[in-house]
């Protein structure tokens, strides 16, 4: 599956989320409140990551972090459309900057 369709995929769930959220409140939610929620779902997300090291015990772990996993990616994915940002392009950068950021230390030996 290509990096697109994914996206394709986040925003055709966030149009009908526009929908639900239009007859339930009257408007679509805006960027604050999809982010508030993103924090939710990490926040969820550490939860799921201690149950699976063992310290926490939640029924069915695996299966709700992966669900969680989607969700964060989900946001994510909204958001970076909602400001204009192409994510695989920044996403790429990113990596390649942090790349040559790690590789500059390994070399310094720190």
């Amino acid at each position: 599956m290509e990096f697109q369709e994914l996206i394709d995929r986040a925003l055709q769930v966030r149009a009908l989320y526009s929908q639900l959220e239009q007859t339930r409140y009257g408007r679509a939610w805006e960027n604050d409140e999809i982010a508030l929620g993103f924090v939710g779902d990490v926040g969820d997300l550490a939860k799921l990551v201690i149950a699976q090291n063992g310290v926490r015990d939640i029924p069915e772990s695996r299966e709700k972090l992966a669900h969680e996993l989607s969700d964060c990616l989900w946001s994510v994915i909204v958001l970076a459309q909602s400001y204009g940002f192409n994510l695989e392009t920044v996403f790429m950068e990113n990596m390649d900057w942090l790349s040559a950021q790690i590789e500059a230390q390994i070399k310094q030996g720190r």
